[in-house]
């Protein structure tokens, strides 16, 4: 059933999806205040996938580039909808809705901009399932909707049609080439596709799950209850139903560079005992790839690894890692779309260069 989404929802909203976007994605916050300053008092319509028509026509929109980029270079906030325009002027054809590429991080907000600029509805759904680096490893070019033409936008009023045809890594490759020489972060409008495709490529329900995850968590805050139960009970009823706590310890180390148009880098992480030898490493490419503890692998991409305040559950991005930090890694699954060796071949382990193979995170992790 199709909701409305105000902007008392927007807080909940950025905390889930920080936690889904597994440390990238770029920060939410900065999305959340664009919302608010074009939503105001207005209401945004969110539709269920299941009701949308199959001649429905639905452009997604979001924002590119290094979210450590992000934390400076804050968008002028026209740049989603112009290029969403200019996508609908190249095709010749009005979108009659848009929708997430990803549902973590900033990309969760960047289409609520344009549906309240617009009045266009958005579809409860992504691409992602959660937040990866690049625009190719979506559930849309695994099965069957290919993402060009690519329309970009710049904080200058800057314009660009990307025509690829059916390679979508070298869409990518072009798109984030051209992200770079406009200061690292640009805007898109890409994977235009009917309802029925929506309904057969893309993860459902990701925005709602995303506010109950963080409403939950915030809720659980208030009534002295644990946030960590809170979010297992969430997630035991969708798509993501295994929650595993991977480690608790302190921040010792961090990382970080901005190359390529990404966020790369590491962070160790020690046990609370001082006299514990204890350690968890993680790897990150904008989002976490990899989590070893001891050296041991215990979880890896697709699923998400999710690092969080120790106590609060508030979740921490990848730039947001900073050295004495107390914090839980969890581990939660993906659904199972994503991870047919169709979806692994897009955005699995070897796609960004790892000798593992995936494992889930439940025939991994110790509870």
């Amino acid at each position: 059933m199709s909701w409305t989404l105000t902007a008392a929802d927007l807080s909940d909203l950025a905390r889930g999806a920080t936690l889904l976007g597994t440390g990238g994605g770029g920060d939410p916050y900065i999305g959340k205040m664009l919302v608010e300053q074009v939503l105001g008092q207005g209401s945004i319509t969110v539709l269920d996938p299941d009701d949308l028509s199959d001649e429905m026509f639905v452009i997604p929109t979001a924002q590119m580039g290094a979210p450590t980029v992000m934390i400076e270079k804050i968008p002028a906030g026209f740049e989603p909808t112009l290029a969403l325009r200019t996508l609908e002027e190249h095709l010749g054809r009005r979108a009659d809705a848009t929708m997430p590429i990803e549902c973590g991080g900033i990309n969760s907000m960047i289409p609520l901009v344009v549906a309240a600029e617009t009045g266009l509805p958005v579809v409860d759904a992504d691409g992602m399932g959660r937040a990866f680096p690049e625009l190719s490893m979506e559930t849309f070019a695994v099965y069957g909707v290919h993402g060009s033409p690519l329309a970009l936008a710049g904080e200058r009023g800057e314009r660009v049609i990307i025509d690829t045809g059916d390679d979508d890594k070298q869409m990518e490759w072009l798109a984030r080439g051209i992200a770079i020489r406009l200061g690292g972060v640009a805007h898109i409008a890409e994977y235009a596709m009917s309802g029925a495709e929506v309904k057969r490529t893309a993860v459902p329900r990701t925005i709602s799950m995303a506010l109950a995850l963080g409403r939950a968590i915030r809720l659980a805050r208030e009534e002295n209850r644990s946030p960590f139960e809170a979010i297992a009970t969430t997630l035991s009823t969708t798509l993501y139903s295994h929650v595993r706590e991977l480690f608790v310890g302190k921040v010792s180390d961090v990382e970080r560079r901005t190359t390529d148009g990404f966020a790369k880098g590491s962070a160790v992480i020690s046990a609370l005992d001082p006299s514990s030898t204890d350690r968890m490493e993680i790897a990150f490419q904008n989002e976490n790839l990899t989590a070893h503890r001891n050296g041991e692998l215990v979880a890896i991409v697709p699923d998400l690894i999710c690092v969080v305040d120790h106590e609060s559950a508030e979740p921490i991005t990848t730039e947001g890692l900073r050295y004495g930090q107390r914090v839980r890694v969890l581990g939660i699954s993906t659904p199972e779309m994503m991870r047919t060796p169709e979806a692994l071949r897009a955005f699995g382990p070897a796609a960004f260069g790892l000798s593992e193979s995936f494992t889930p995170v439940e025939g991994r992790a110790r509870a």
